[in-house]
């Protein structure tokens, strides 16, 4: 197949950054060589393979390009590289939700695998031990490669130009093959969501015939929903660098820190009508963590690439459409670490040939772009080896300056609220080689007074300090009004912890480093209870323990007023939210509840009390009729297609892996024939909802249902006449007023929240409410917002008026945020709808806001 007339030059896409790219741009023509693929590539000069490294025809007996590979054979061709070649050693990081296993290949001379160990400890002294790395040492020392491909599991291209790159270094004979081996330890990551890739692959292979089709409207070309782009979960893992909320996650960043590479490479797809991208991307949007000598590293790197694809004449471009802000993305989250991430996003032909505006895409084509940009990664890295190193190494050693030009000095988070959300945030900071100490004398701070024993601290001066402060700081002041993914994502305030910033030396508040956090607090006061079990809902994990026992047979009570109890000799007070689990039911007994109550304490972190009575000094007795009775939920979660994969997959991963029940992923076009009245509990994560008949919702609220409602499902309600709420609207025309065209696209952008925090303010008296507080941050992106009802006792939840707390947000879009509904629960009949304006769940890591969530499933026959 011809490469066609596309063509386009360097000076076109890569104008003059940093006066870089014509100056360093390599020369020298490549050469036609066979490879076992179906495109004829350019290739080094000189280079042959060796016949005993198995080809991929050889084990997988096709050649790539000629079908989509599926995850199994891609590792079978691994494995049989890694039995051939004494070049390869392959091991394993982890496992997917559903048991595939997350694979990386280490390709060296023959010589160097045998001291892999020693190398790797070596290229750790550039961010452990930077003062001891010379120039000297610099000059004899590999660099590091993680090559990583095909995070998204439909844009499957990359994973194909992972097989060939193995077999390229594992047999190719030259010069060319023999300089990267000995510059370069290459860590071959080919699919970093093999279950995503395996729902992809499985569609389009099974409806191909015998002849590949173009068109665009073949089934090959249409995923049925979700698609495979997502993980198991529905999740988008390109997200998840940061938050490590899932197995693959922490696998392949586990990986990134045990070697701590120069270069990262992230292989993507996008549209079909597109051509092929590399970084570096939009300068007005790097983040203030990534220094601008990585940059510069970015940009000569970019003359690689270049040069390999204007030898097949492939349109590219560059500093457009992708940036580098977020730091929780594949291609920033090395940035921020002393490496260089780089972003390729090849136009995808999904299938194997589809029609675009650019002419007919052939896979095969898409694979070949993967393939030489990988080569041009390794070239570049050859040839800038030293560099690269010089730049991870100064990163390192400029640390501690880069730490005391900040302002904040430190991080102190409480462990007397929020016990268990403090600590989950305290592991996740040393996840990523952050470094968390014991609170060594008290400190007062922002109101609070800290504990020692009772709360950790993170001093800004570490290694980490450029990432620490990106993924800790609220940052209000952007130079660039429009992002690629979200402007905040400050994880204090997702995770509602009891934090303040020190701008102050803070040496003698240093104890002890913590080696690990265990989540702990759990306790059991008073013994074995002869009555009851009374449980606060301050812990996250309560809901979970709540579950144990309703699925149990235990009829646990909810107690909507603060009451006092006796406790063994002790008279306790306890809050409204306290939930009330009876050690006896007069129709039966409950086996094992009281070893549930321990196992609830133990692996739920609960604080569990004994009482033997149920007469309480204050406050109505825990039989009375104002406890409401909560039986175990029966939660579905509508899903298919008319509903977002993303919402969807973040409410089922919380209630399902989190929180360890049950739910019905409820097809929506089958609602209007389902029996609903199997479910308590309908869940609208988020989507369109075509086709919902909201006749029938409101039929099965009215008759008892509960419908909990998220951001775009909240606004489907509303719309459905589900509940009467007044929109807030925005007059833009003054903003847009006297534009030219070519800013319009500038001023409209900057007109939407692309993911912000803000606050909110709650009534803490409603159960909606229940252990939250008073305040929450809360994420939120769109533009629509709502007037608070003035119905009594609806509107549970609203935002303050200055709540904007980290992001970019227009003026006009401010003003229209401040005083507005964020979160309302209302009477249906015998039923109740509750709406949660924004995602309180977003990408599985906002612990403070998925609370409301959880209350709604479990408490909403209490409103």
């Amino acid at each position: 197949m011809s490469a066609g007339p596309i063509r386009t030059t360097l000076a076109m896409v890569l104008p003059a950054l940093f006066g870089l790219l014509t100056l360093l741009q390599p020369t020298g023509p490549l050469q036609a060589q066979e490879l076992p693929f179906t495109l004829e590539t350019p290739l080094p000069p000189g280079v042959t393979y060796d016949p005993a490294v198995p080809t991929p025809p050889e084990v997988l007996g096709h050649r790539i390009g000629e079908k989509h590979t599926p995850p199994h054979e891609v590792v079978r061709y691994f494995e049989a590289v890694a039995e051939a070649s004494d070049r390869v050693s392959l091991d394993t990081h982890g496992r997917t939700h559903e048991g595939r296993l997350l694979i990386h290949a280490l390709v060296s001379t023959p010589e160097r695998q045998g001291r892999l160990e020693e190398l790797r400890r070596a290229n750790l002294r550039l961010s452990d031990e930077p003062g001891s790395v010379s120039d000297q040492d610099l000059a004899g020392m590999p660099a590091v490669a993680y090559m990583g491909y095909s995070i998204h599991g439909n844009e499957a291209s990359g994973s194909e130009a992972a097989i060939l790159l193995l077999y390229h270094l594992a047999a190719g004979r030259g010069d060319a093959v023999d300089e990267v081996l000995e510059n370069v330890v290459v860590l071959i990551n080919p699919m970093f969501n093999p279950d995503g890739r395996d729902r992809f692959t499985d569609w389009v292979n099974r409806n191909r015939g015998g002849v590949a089709t173009s068109d665009p409207l073949h089934r090959e070309h249409n995923e049925p929903w979700p698609g495979g782009r997502t993980n198991h979960y529905w999740f988008d893992l390109n997200r998840d660098w940061l938050p490590l909320v899932h197995p693959e996650s922490r696998g392949r960043v586990a990986l990134f820190h045990r070697w701590r590479p120069q270069v990262l490479t992230d292989y993507h797809e996008m549209g079909s009508d597109n051509t092929y991208f590399f970084m570096p991307g939009i300068q007005t949007r790097i983040h203030p963590a990534t220094p601008q000598v990585n940059q510069e590293l970015t940009a000569r790197l970019a003359a690689y690439h270049a040069r390999n694809l204007d030898q097949v004449g492939a349109l590219y471009y560059s500093e457009e459409t992708f940036d580098d802000y977020y730091v929780g993305k594949g291609s920033t989250f090395p940035d921020a670490q002393g490496a260089v991430g780089i972003l390729f996003e090849q136009a995808s032909s999904r299938a194997l040939r589809r029609e675009t505006i650019n002419g007919v895409l052939d896979y095969d084509f898409t694979v070949r772009n993967q393939f030489l940009a990988s080569l041009s990664t390794l070239e570049g890295m050859v040839d800038l080896r030293v560099d690269l190193l010089t730049y991870q190494r100064d990163f390192y050693a400029g640390a501690e300056e880069a730490a005391e030009s900040q302002e904040v000095k430190a991080w102190v988070v409480s462990l007397d609220e929020a016990r268990t959300r403090s600590q989950m945030l305290a592991r996740l900071l040393q996840s990523h080689r952050i470094r968390v100490h014991a609170l060594a004398s008290d400190v007062e701070a922002g109101g609070n007074t800290y504990r020692a024993g009772e709360a950790w601290i993170v001093p800004a001066r570490q290694p980490q300090s450029r990432f620490l402060t990106a993924i800790m700081e609220r940052r209000t002041a952007f130079t660039d009004s429009l992002f690629y993914d979200v402007s905040a994502w400050t994880l204090p305030l997702a995770y509602d912890v009891t934090y303040a910033e020190l701008r102050r030396d803070v040496g003698s508040l240093l104890g002890r480093q913590l080696d690990s956090v265990e989540l702990d607090g759990g306790e059991l006061a008073g013994g074995t209870a002869e009555y009851a079990y009374l449980m606060p809902w301050d812990r996250y994990f309560a809901p979970r323990a709540l579950h144990r026992f309703q699925a149990a047979g235990a009829l646990p009570r909810l107690m909507t007023a603060p009451f006092s109890a006796r406790v063994g000799s002790q008279v306790m007070s306890f809050p409204a939210g306290t939930v009330v689990i009876p050690a006896n039911r007069p129709d039966k007994d409950v086996p094992g509840l009281h070893d549930l109550a321990r196992t609830a304490v133990e692996e739920d972190h609960v604080r569990l009390y004994a009482t033997s009575t149920g007469l309480t000094p204050s406050g109505g007795d825990l039989g009375s009729p104002s406890a409401e009775v909560l039986e175990g939920p029966h939660v579905a979660i509508l899903s298919g297609e008319g509903t977002s994969g993303y919402d969807v997959g973040e409410t089922w991963h919380l209630l399902s892996e989190r929180m360890e029940m049950p739910v019905t992923l409820l097809d929506l076009a089958r609602v209007q024939e389902t029996d609903l009245s199997r479910y308590d509990v309908l869940i609208l994560s988020g989507g369109s909802f075509s086709g919902l008949s909201a006749a029938r919702i409101r039929e099965w609220v009215a008759r008892g249902g509960r419908l909990v409602a998220l951001e775009s499902g909240a606004e489907w309600v509303v719309e459905a006449g589900l509940m009467e709420l007044e929109p807030r609207e925005v007059d833009l025309s003054g903003v847009l007023a006297g534009k030219s065209w070519a800013d319009l696209d500038q001023a409209r952008g900057a007109q939407v929240i692309g993911g912000s925090i803000f606050q909110a303010e709650l009534d803490e008296t409603h159960p909606l409410a229940f252990g939250i507080g008073h305040e929450l941050p809360v994420f939120r992106q769109g533009i629509r917002a709502y007037e608070p009802t003035a119905r009594p006792g609806v509107t549970v939840a609203r935002y303050t008026s200055e709540p904007l707390l980290s992001g970019y947000v227009s003026e006009e879009r401010l003003e229209q945020l401040r005083g507005s509904a964020a979160a309302l629960a209302d009477e249906l009949g015998s039923g109740t709808v509750t709406l949660i304006m924004d995602d309180p769940d977003f990408r599985g890591f906002w612990y403070g806001t998925d609370r409301l969530l959880l209350n709604a499933v479990f408490f909403g026959d209490a409103y």
